[in-house]
């Protein structure tokens, strides 16, 4: 079972700070400060965590890449069950207080925290995945363009079913996965109008656990291949790790979101049944941010990432999903008539 650290909030002074950081188990790695005694990149997670296989383990990998990059000191922190948005942007602060430069946080659900933290710390960089509302000059925001990948999973789910069922599970009903479902429901019915499409939600909202929950995932992915889906797609982070293993047991194809999930370890057991994932790479977009950091240059302002910067894809390491030369060919020409503008991709 994954281990959740718990964090603490911290009184004030810094060392308090610092020595709430260690306690609470954040993974904060070794490395060296710079010549100006700053740190280097921070993330603060969202709920499901470090470990979910998906949205925030990408988030974590862009961290270990600046830190074997540039050599120098990291920290990321766990969310806490029921935490406030004061909670959040206490964590953020505690952070900016210590020298991290510069402090992501990682979700839509950072916005407000983000936005507090800084107000507080104009000379620190502010970074948040998933939100494209904070207007400020030592913010970035890093979006993805989510529906062009998901589109592309709409042409692979549509090409590989065989009862012309297919199934959608998004974690939480908001906005941002709205994107994926708007995206995936397209790319389906332009290849194959045939096909139907079965769409869920898990929870209205995350604190109900629409993405820490694979039982939850789980259940709604069997409903629907009771309902005859033999291709399911989940944009439901953690909780999707349950619709991958419904899938497996019943045989059907999944596809993952995110990261490449074929590649999880902890989803190794499954991966004979994950076709692709549609990926977004918060991984480099969280790597592109320390970099322009270190070089001086800080990111701000929307940062998008999509089919076109090669931000968001398809994954292939699937031998059966690559080896499909037609199926290969029709994503391709997909992929070529979203990036030249032929297909606008809906995003609701």
């Amino acid at each position: 079972m994954r281990r959740i650290s718990r964090i603490t909030v911290a009184g004030a002074a810094t060392a308090s700070l610092a020595l709430a950081l260690s306690a609470c188990g954040s993974t904060s790695t070794s490395g060296s400060s710079d010549s100006k005694g700053n740190k280097g990149l921070a993330i603060a997670y969202d709920v499901g965590g470090k470990g979910d296989q998906s949205f925030n383990d990408a988030a974590y990998a862009g961290l270990e890449q600046a830190k074997k990059e540039f050599g120098y000191q990291t920290a990321d922190l766990e969310p806490t069950e029921g935490e406030t948005d004061a909670d959040k942007e206490q964590r953020l602060v505690s952070l900016a207080k210590q020298g991290y430069n510069p402090v992501i946080g990682v979700g839509y659900a950072y916005a407000g925290a983000v936005k507090g933290a800084a107000e507080k710390f104009p000379k620190t960089t502010f970074g948040i995945v998933d939100d494209a509302t904070i207007n400020s000059k030592n913010v970035a925001d890093l979006v993805f363009s989510e529906e062009q990948a998901s589109y592309l999973a709409g042409v692979a789910a549509a090409r590989s079913t065989k009862s012309n069922v297919v199934g959608f599970v998004g974690g939480v009903d908001i906005p941002l996965i709205h994107k994926f479902q708007a995206g995936f429901e397209q790319g389906v019915k332009d290849t194959n109008p045939k096909v139907k499409v079965l769409s869920q939600y898990l929870t209205q909202t995350a604190e109900e656990g629409g993405f820490s929950s694979p039982d939850k995932g789980k259940t709604a992915a069997e409903g629907q291949i009771e309902k005859k889906a033999d291709v399911v797609y989940a944009a439901a982070g953690l909780s999707g790790q349950g619709v991958i293993e419904a899938a497996a047991a019943k045989k059907v194809w999944a596809i993952g979101v995110d990261s490449d999930q074929y590649k999880q370890e902890a989803l190794a057991k499954y991966k004979d049944f994950i076709l692709t994932s549609a990926m977004k790479d918060v991984a480099k977009a969280v790597y592109n941010l320390a970099k322009s950091v270190e070089d001086g240059k800080p990111e701000t302002g929307i940062v998008r990432g999509d089919l076109k910067t090669g931000e968001v894809s398809l994954s292939d390491s699937n031998p059966k999903f690559a080896d499909d030369a037609e199926l290969q060919e029709a994503i391709k020409t997909a992929k070529e008539k979203i990036i030249s503008g032929e297909i606008k991709v809906k995003s609701s």
